[in-house]
Formats: C-alpha cells, sequence, structure tokens
C-alpha cells in the first residue's frame, strides 16, 4: 500500500507540472495585454472564490492553527503564492513569451534551492543515489534549456531582467516546495490548498490597491475573464489540488526532481504548438531527465518513505 500511495503521489506532482506547462505556454500569454499585479491577483483571488462554494468549513480551521501554522501558511502565500507567481509572470512577460529557455532556467535551479531547504528545514537525509539522480536531473535539465550552447543572459536589458526574475521564481517556489510539505504533515491538501489561494489572495489585493491596478476589474475583456475562468479551475486550483495531494505522499526532495516535468512539458508544447524544434541534445536530455526522475521515485517506493 506505501509503495502504491508514493507512486500515485508521484504521478500527480508530474500531472500538475505538466498543466503548469500547459499554462506556460498556451493559456497566460493570452493575458499579455493586462498588468503583472492583477494578473496574479486574479490568478487566485478568482480560484479562491470559487473554493468557497465547496470549502467553506475549512474556516474553523482558523481558530485551531497555531502561531506556526499561520507562519508557514504565509510563507507559503508570499513565496509560492505572491512571490513566485509574480517572478514568472514578469520573466514571462519580459521575454514575450517567445524565449522559453530563459524562463524555463527556473525550473532547473528549483530543486537546488527545494533540496537544500528541505535538508536543513525537514531534516531531510540526502542519501548518495539521491544525489546522484538528482545531479543528473538538473544537469539534464540545463541541456534541454540550452543544448551545447553557453547561456547568454546578457544580450540585453530585457533578458537580464527576465533572469533575474527566474531566479528569484526559482528560490520562490522551491522555498514554497519545503514551507508546503511543513504545513502538510499537520493538514490535509484540501485545507493546504483553500488557504494558500486565500491569503495570497488578500496579499495581492493589498497590492493591487497599492498600485492603482484594480480598476483594471473594468477593463478586462469577456475573453481574458474566459482565460482566467478556465485557469482556475484547470492549470491554477486545480493542478495545485493534484499538487498537494501528491505532496502528501513523498517527499519533498522527490517532489523538487517531479517539478522538473514542468519545463519539459513546456519545451514540448511548445514545439507541438508554436514548431520549436529540438536538438538531438535536447531530445537526449529530456530521456535522462526521465530516467532520473523515474529511478527517484523507484527508490523511494523501496525505502517505503512517506
Amino acid at each position: 500500500m506505501q509503495k502504491r500511495a508514493t507512486i500515485i503521489g508521484a504521478v500527480a506532482i508530474s500531472l500538475a507540472a505538466i498543466l503548469w506547462g500547459f499554462d506556460g505556454v498556451v493559456l497566460t500569454p493570452r493575458l499579455y495585454e493586462l498588468k503583472i499585479g492583477y494578473v496574479v491577483f486574479v490568478l487566485h483571488m478568482l480560484p479562491f472564490l470559487i473554493m468557497n462554494f465547496f470549502f467553506h468549513r475549512q474556516y474553523r480551521n482558523l481558530i485551531y492553527f497555531s502561531k506556526s501554522d499561520y507562519f508557514y501558511l504565509l510563507l507559503v502565500a508570499v513565496f509560492g503564492g505572491a512571490l513566485g507567481t509574480l517572478s514568472i509572470v514578469q520573466a514571462l512577460f519580459l521575454v514575450g513569451f517567445q524565449k522559453l529557455s530563459v524562463v524555463v532556467l527556473l525550473q532547473k535551479l528549483q530543486p537546488v534551492f527545494g533540496i537544500v531547504l528541505a535538508a536543513v528545514i525537514l531534516k531531510e537525509r540526502l542519501g548518495p543515489r539521491y544525489l546522484l539522480w538528482a545531479s543528473l536531473a538538473i544537469i539534464g535539465g540545463y541541456f534541454l534549456t540550452f543544448g551545447l550552447q553557453v547561456p547568454r543572459v546578457g544580450t540585453g536589458g530585457d533578458t537580464a531582467a527576465a533572469a533575474a526574475f527566474a531566479l528569484l521564481a526559482a528560490f520562490s517556489f522551491g522555498s514554497s516546495t519545503v514551507f508546503s510539505k511543513k504545513v502538510l504533515i499537520k493538514y490535509n491538501f484540501a485545507t493546504t490548498t483553500f488557504y494558500r489561494y486565500g491569503f495570497t489572495a488578500i496579499l495581492m489585493l493589498v497590492y493591487v490597491l497599492v498600485a492603482g491596478e484594480i480598476s483594471l476589474v473594468q477593463a478586462t475583456t469577456p475573453k481574458q475573464w474566459g482565460i482566467f475562468f478556465i485557469i482556475a479551475i484547470t492549470t491554477g486550483s486545480g493542478a495545485i489540488f493534484l499538487y498537494y495531494y501528491g505532496l502528501k505522499k513523498v517527499k519533498a526532495i522527490v517532489s523538487t526532481i517531479c517539478e522538473l516535468f514542468f519545463p519539459l512539458s513546456a519545451i514540448l508544447f511548445d514545439y507541438w504548438i508554436n514548431d520549436y524544434q529540438l536538438s538531438w541534445v535536447q531530445w537526449m536530455s529530456v530521456i535522462v531527465m526521465l530516467v532520473a526522475i523515474i529511478q527517484l521515485n523507484r527508490d523511494q517506493a523501496r525505502a517505503k518513505i512517506k
């Protein structure tokens, strides 16, 4: 039973990451004309309002949360919701959704932050086999993005800024994975998702009010509202539900590697939809990443680790 639960958890996280890849290539680019802070606000407020119809009983937990619970939920909202999402959307907007390799860099470095924080905060032991397969996955991810060429981030102001935001997003999402795991030790994935979106929505509401972007609600077209709604129930809260459901069953250090399916799927969707051609080096990197991810989860299932 434990082995089956571990595999199901890994598959759930991988599916969530694939949905994020689809969002980055197909859905979010269609919101390019809107302000970034406003986009992030709606992407959290709309799903949270929808969740209130189904999970309104979650408010009962407010009286049971300890100071530590509030602290980690706030960290998840700040890093995984507000700061992480603002950074990745800003990076995507800066490159006009044309140079995905710069933004995809964030998911190559995210495991580095996640692995270190998991070891420090969650006391997860980094065994030699994990370090081997994790290193291969990260190296494969690097060559999947850049091939045999040296990455060039100094070719222009926007590109350099996008790289900086990508690095900030990498740290934010890597941190959020560990903080979320800390919350999931005590609470289920529904509670964690509900309060992640709730706290982030409140933070971003303050942001758009201060920035004067709340008026964009009236300027948002029906087509853009349709995109927001699709993201809210699929690649947004839907993917987060899958992600937290899986994270409840696996170690944070394994989750960070499964999340590499985001950049992998983003590049594949970019190939299928935008006819972006992968080189033989990149295809070999795809194979290396998949083998490393599968092997990591096989090792965890064998060890019967939650």
